[in-house]
């Protein structure tokens, strides 16, 4: 059948939004409307005639609500095949009425764990009768049609649905109740019952927005984020200005906001980074000195490059930014000089993204490969000063240890293997990367050199400076790579067979060197 009148419409909805008003229009286009508990209240107060579901079925609803709608009364009507002589034999033997249209929404589940209830109240925002309804409605959608969002009401309110409408509301049916069901699941698994990896991964996701195309203009994309309750981050962020963010913004501009929010309790720190990498960061009293520092550290590939930082920006910062073609900015707030500022260049993307994600959360990470997907926890890792382990004859001095334990942080955030090269809480040169740490540690020391000849320097902000790899050294001659570059200063994770050999290196040229314990793999 194409086009169905609606003669009977059985609405139970937890949101109540746009219901007097589809109730009114059913009602006027003479739809008998049956309906439940806060529903049915909501709608006679309105006064709008209402049958109670309890005078379809014959039974009061029971046990607090629990039971209420699972009855043949109901599904019957919801599962008959109207133009099947069996189907209408059964209806007419046990008095079963037709339901045309059922207009269900769910127990707020994901809102009720959000605002942090007791388990009890979890588990009685579990909603039964609704999904069971939806279920059955969309399974019958050549005959009946099945509304979930309110956002469709006005498709219904005619009093007519069609084959097409009735489809995709079922499509939309069925996604709804996978996604309240992957909800559940993922809270008793990761809340309820403290799983990291449970037997069954259950993360349901919601679509955002479609992307213009994904890494490159032959591939589409999209972004998604998860239904129920998370962490603020990129992809919540408010976009104040700018062109649309393709699939590459957003993924660079999350390893900016990822990296800054290290130093959200610290002063101000400006990073800026390129395909996913950081280019240049850099901590200062004010956000622009902080940003003429990071900039300083490699101007060539900031070019087009994403910059967050971790205070919100003022007009003197969005100008010297605008200096140079930036594709993103990601800060917490930005105030009205500086917003002015980014008006003027229209294809600037500003992202406002309130507080900075907390960089010690817990949660899941998650990599497609071909036939599945690989899950591992967070890198939340983090080293403290009192963490280190001096493992060469000379200590470092204060400022040493300032910089190393400041490169470590960038290098956690730079793809591997990674080398970074760290003087005055600013980077002097990052390698990223490579196929061995050898390369890196020259391709860091390159750039640094590359910047000094660029700004005029004497001598790269390499000399004198704490150098950073992301795993151990397996044999001195990246470390001594390091030292030709002029480090003074090494930390690194330390666990090689060959350790003291690079122990020896380090005494022999003078170096302070610190083990963390810990390695920052980026792949």
């Amino acid at each position: 059948m194409t086009e169905i009148a609606i003669k009977r419409a059985l609405l139970s909805v937890s949101d109540k939004s746009g219901l007097v008003e589809l109730g009114q229009a059913l009602a006027a286009k003479g739809v008998e409307l049956v309906s439940t508990g806060g529903t049915a209240k909501a709608l006679r107060e309105a006064g709008l005639t209402v049958k109670d579901v309890s005078d379809l079925t014959g039974f009061p609803e029971m046990m607090d609500g629990r039971v209420k709608t699972l009855h043949p009364m109901v599904h019957g009507g919801l599962l008959a095949v109207r133009d099947d002589a069996g189907h209408a034999a059964s209806m007419q033997e046990h008095g079963i009425g037709a339901i045309d249209l059922v207009v269900v929404n769910l127990y707020p589940f994901a809102q009720t764990v959000a605002k942090g209830a007791e388990r009890d109240e979890i588990i009685e925002n579990i909603d039964i009768g609704g999904p069971s309804m939806v279920r059955s409605a969309a399974k019958n959608h050549a005959y009946v049609a099945i509304v979930t969002d309110p956002a469709d009401y006005a498709l219904v309110a005619s009093g007519v649905t069609t084959m097409e409408d009735r489809k995709r509301f079922a499509a939309k049916a069925f996604a709804a109740t996978a996604e309240y069901d992957a909800m559940i699941a993922s809270w008793f698994g990761f809340g309820d019952q403290r799983q990291m990896f449970p037997d069954q991964l259950s993360f349901p996701l919601r679509k955002a927005e479609g992307l213009r195309y994904g890494e490159n203009p032959h591939q589409s994309a999209a972004l998604y984020i998860p239904a129920g309750p998370s962490a603020r981050g990129i992809a919540q962020a408010t976009q104040v200005q700018g062109k649309e963010l393709s699939y590459n913004n957003y993924n660079d501009a999350d390893a900016a906001l990822e990296l800054v929010s290290e130093f959200r309790d610290g002063p101000p720190t400006v990073v800026i980074v390129k395909h996913a990498n950081p280019c240049g960061v850099a901590t200062g009293e004010t956000l622009i000195e902080a940003h003429q520092a990071a900039l300083a550290c490699d101007s060539v590939s900031a070019f087009g490059g994403i910059i967050a930082v971790n205070r919100p920006l003022d007009g003197k910062t969005a100008e010297a930014i605008s200096g140079i073609f930036t594709e993103v900015v990601a800060a917490p707030d930005a105030d009205d000089e500086a917003k002015a500022v980014f008006a003027k260049k229209k294809n600037l993307r500003l992202l406002l993204t309130g507080e900075l994600p907390d960089p010690k959360r817990g949660g899941l990470s998650m990599k497609t490969i071909a036939g599945g997907v690989l899950i591992q926890s967070r890198d939340n890792g983090q080293i403290a000063e009192a963490d280190l382990k001096v493992v060469t004859k000379r200590q470092p001095t204060e400022q040493e240890l300032k910089d190393c334990l400041f490169a470590w942080t960038v290098a956690k955030h730079v793809k591997s293997n990674a080398i970074v090269y760290a003087k005055d809480n600013a980077t002097a040169g990052v390698g990223a990367g490579q196929m061995n740490r050898l390369e890196s540690a020259r391709i860091a020391a390159w750039k640094a050199k590359d910047a000094a000849d660029k700004a005029g320097w004497t001598t790269p902000r390499t000399i004198g400076s704490a150098v950073a790899s992301d795993a151990f050294f397996p044999f001195a001659d990246g470390l001594l790579a390091a030292v030709e570059a002029g480090a003074t200063a090494v930390i690194q994770p330390g666990g090689s067979i060959r350790d003291q050999e690079v122990i020896d290196a380090a005494d022999e040229a003078g170096l302070a060197m610190v083990f963390t314990g810990m390695r920052h793999f980026r792949h």
